[in-house]
């Protein structure tokens, strides 16, 4: 029986059936890369407030509620359950396929799962399309039933985007001639104290990849001193979980979870406000099973030690045949600090709306049952333009919208405002493998999303970069890359003033002020990193209306720093800062000797852009003090730049294609070599390399990375030779496809008027990852024998590149 509430679904949706197994999800590369295996949902939650997964079995298995953390377990106590009665029938599930592992809630009935091959056997769909998903279910019960999730997050939002709730939207339909009698519960369990590290000061150590790595131990199950109560006012009704507080202030777990729903005429409301999750969940499931009852028990007694508690309300109503009724569940929570390094504590951008005592889930909850249609209607408004273009195909959209999946889970921060701040300061991480924040060369394509829909975010991200470059730290670190290669130990100072920062630190320090933090290379000796950052500030001031002059007149100072320091590894004079030999740039196992096409590219953009700030600056703030010292810069930027672009054309262009290097002797095609013609173009600045020859370098790049490459199956492999044959079978980047430089390849096909190209070599890479248990963990790379490396990656955001420019 067709389930008529699917059909006011998006149509552009990604969609699995319920509890269906994959047959050859892909595995993880490297044994110490995070494998959670292919269950992953759409993340519920607002930007840096901590966010929650439910996958397609129902299972909610996804816990980023400590920033910068990862914890992925299935949480059976954390449920909905629905029950039927039909006539002399009766009925119920908790809605998940997954039954615990270690054999608790036994007397609990779990969902049946869809089954293919050959059992044909449908239990409904799960569809995603962010920040919106939607369970609907078929084939069990005679109601017809769906649940819409939601958070509410939409562009140019710095409100209610931050704030830590998900919408649980559940619409019933009764399609028969009889009555059906309905109960939806909501069952939690008291988590808090459970999310924050228990190893206050976890050693850093050199990961068998060359990554540093430290420990992560969450309090998972320490429940003492929980208590659960009863919360309601005129319109709405809930539990409140959280622990009893000591005198000290807020740290770092502390705070509240609240389950709510509406006070609806037609309804019953029934709860429990302290059962075992434990145990056998006999004391819901005896009278829910029956009649879809609670037995109203009140506790608010706290949790003694090793023990567990968890509280459930239910919502119970009759629908005469044809009758339909929508009730909204609110999953809300408080955790209002993040702490870094032991004693360095931020408060969370939603506190700035809600208050920093960590008892506000409640509210929250409240607010969100007032609002939710809203924000629901916010949330199309944003998104239905593009939807409804017909120049866009279907898994295009789905996936623009599914990708932004990273700017929830993670583990991102948002702190609260501050002066200097004034919304905030925000981050990423690179990824959940590499786990420091906002990496500038992932970025260069990762940060597109952020630029479209939350501008002032993304510039506050480049300020934080531009604070951070006269900055050093002498601190000497062991490079990682070399421990991976049986080399002798090789240590570095971990940041050079006016050397461009890699990352903007990791959740065990101090984000945005220990900057630096991975040390698999020596990012002082990178080659990108500088022009890097140039492109990024102008293109953020260009493309958000090119108004902020303040913002150019703020990294100025940064801009030419960097530029300078950068100019210290032209050796040979010739303008261009050669590559070292060593893998110095964002293919940091791939070594470049000399002038690169890549790095080569990205310094003649990156003197554009400066020469156009220079002129902005001099035209927009004639009375600065500093109009003569920026006069003198554009004039030394202008003479290395024509130094540079006959040596870039003269050393790298061999007829066909731009060589990797001019050293290494390599013939290899580069996909991504031609990166800095792409953002010059982009940001209206002269051509770096003719026309033609980009053209030229792009045919062979698509024909060679992708068509020759395992016949265009997997997208663009980083590195290949003209048939599309590896010049090393044993190298490691550049037969990987990456998946951001994959999205930022195509944005340069579209740009260069290659569009069936372009969208030819995306939907490769989109069908690899949502074909193979990828999806909301989309990785870094994928290769042919279908593995992938470091999930959760930023830079995979820049599908939104080819958006912007299509």
């Amino acid at each position: 029986m067709t389930n008529l509430l699917s059909s006011v679904i998006s149509s552009y949706t990604w969609n699995r059936p319920i509890g269906l197994a994959w047959d050859k999800p892909y595995t993880v590369r490297y044994a110490s890369n995070i494998d959670d295996g292919p269950w992953h949902g759409m993340p519920l939650g607002g930007f840096g407030a901590g966010c929650i997964g439910r996958s397609s079995r129902g299972d909610f298995n996804l816990w980023h509620i400590d920033g910068g953390e990862h914890t992925f377990e299935n949480i059976p106590s954390c449920q909905f359950s629905v029950f039927e009665s039909h006539g002399s029938s009766s009925q119920a599930y908790a809605l998940s396929t997954q039954a615990p592992e270690d054999k608790s809630l036994a007397a609990w009935r779990w969902y049946p799962e869809s089954r293919g091959a050959g059992e044909n056997f449908h239990t409904g769909d799960y569809h995603a399309l962010y920040p919106r998903s939607w369970f609907v279910y078929e084939n069990v019960f005679q109601a017809q039933l769906s649940c819409e999730q939601f958070s509410p997050i939409w562009a140019n939002n710095y409100k209610e985007t931050s704030y830590p709730v998900a919408i649980f939207l559940w619409k019933a339909h009764n399609p028969t001639n009889a009555p059906i009698n309905l109960s939806i519960m909501l069952t939690w369990q008291n988590m808090v104290g459970w999310f924050t590290n228990a190893l206050k000061s976890p050693e850093v150590k050199i990961r068998d990849d060359g990554s540093p790595v430290y420990e992560y131990q969450p309090r998972l199950g320490e429940s003492q001193g929980n208590y659960n109560q009863l919360v309601e006012n005129e319109q709405h009704f809930g539990c409140f979980l959280s622990r009893v507080a000591g005198n000290a202030p807020v740290q770092e777990g502390d705070g509240s979870w609240c389950i709510a729903t509406v006070k609806h005429p037609q309804v019953e409301v029934f709860y429990h406000t302290r059962w075992n999750p434990s145990g056998t969940g006999d004391e819901l499931w005896q009278s829910f099973a029956v009649d879809g009852s609670l037995p109203n028990h009140v506790d608010d007694t706290p949790a003694a030690d090793n023990t567990q508690i968890g509280a459930a309300i239910a919502l119970r109503f009759t629908l005469q045949p044809g009758e339909s009724l929508e009730l909204p569940f609110v999953v809300a929570w408080d955790f209002p600090v993040t702490e870094f390094a032991a004693g360095i504590n931020y408060y969370r951008r939603y506190t700035d709306f809600f208050g920093r005592d960590g008892q506000n889930a409640w509210a929250i909850a409240s607010t969100a049952l007032t609002e939710y249609q809203n924000w629901r209607s916010q949330i199309q408004s944003w998104q239905q333009p593009i939807l409804d273009r017909e120049d866009l195909p279907a898994w295009l959209k789905m996936a623009l919208f599914n990708e932004l999946y990273d700017l929830t889970s993670g583990g991102t921060l948002w702190s609260a405002a501050s002066e200097n701040d004034p919304i905030g300061q925000f981050a990423v991480l690179e990824c959940l493998d590499y786990r420091w924040y906002e990496s500038l060369d992932v970025r260069l394509y990762g940060s597109f999303a952020l630029l479209i829909l939350f501008p002032e975010l993304e510039k506050s991200v480049m300020q934080a970069f531009a604070r951070a470059i006269p900055h050093s730290d002498d601190r000497q670190r062991v490079i990682g890359y070399y421990y991976t290669i049986g080399a002798d130990t090789t240590t570095a100072v971990r940041k050079i003033a006016g050397a461009t920062p890699h990352d903007l630190g990791a959740p065990n320090e101090h984000v945005w002020e220990k900057t630096n933090y991975t040390c698999y290379q020596d990012c002082n000796l990178w080659k990108d990193l500088g022009s890097d950052f140039v492109l990024q500030v102008y293109r953020d001031f260009l493309l958000t209306g090119a108004d902020d002059v303040q913002f150019l007149a703020d990294c100025w100072d940064a801009i030419v720093q960097t530029l300078d320091y950068l100019k210290t590894f032209d050796l040979d004079g010739d303008g261009i800062p050669e590559n070292s030999g060593a893998p110095d740039q964002t293919f940091d196992d791939w070594r470049l000797q000399g002038v690169s096409a890549y790095c080569g590219g990205l310094w003649l953009a990156a003197l554009e852009a400066a020469i156009a700030i220079s002129d902005i600056l001099l035209t927009k703030r004639r009375g600065a003090e500093n109009t003569e010292e920026l006069a003198r810069q554009k004039s030394i930027y202008e003479t290395w730049l024509n130094q540079s672009r006959p040596i870039y054309e003269e050393k790298l262009w061999n007829g066909q294609y731009y060589r990797l290097d001019s050293e290494s002797g390599s013939e290899v095609v580069m996909a991504d070599q031609l990166c800095g013609q792409f953002y010059a173009r982009l940001l209206r600045l002269p051509d770096i390399v003719a026309s033609d020859r980009a053209l030229s370098a792009l045919k062979t790049v698509y024909d060679a990375c992708f068509l020759k490459f395992q016949n265009g199956q997997f997208g663009a492999a980083n590195g290949v030779l003209i048939d599309g044959s590896p010049e090393n079978p044993k190298a490691t980047h550049p037969l990987e496809v990456w998946t951001g430089i994959n999205f930022g390849l195509a944005a340069f096909l579209v740009q260069m008027g290659m569009k069936e190209e372009a969208l030819r070599l995306t939907q490769a890479v989109v069908q690899q990852i949502y074909d193979n248990g990828l999806q909301f963990r989309t990785p870094e790379a994928i290769t042919a024998s279908g593995t992938f490396r470091a999930s959760t990656y930023l830079r995979a955001m820049a599908i939104w590149a080819i958006y912007l420019v299509y």
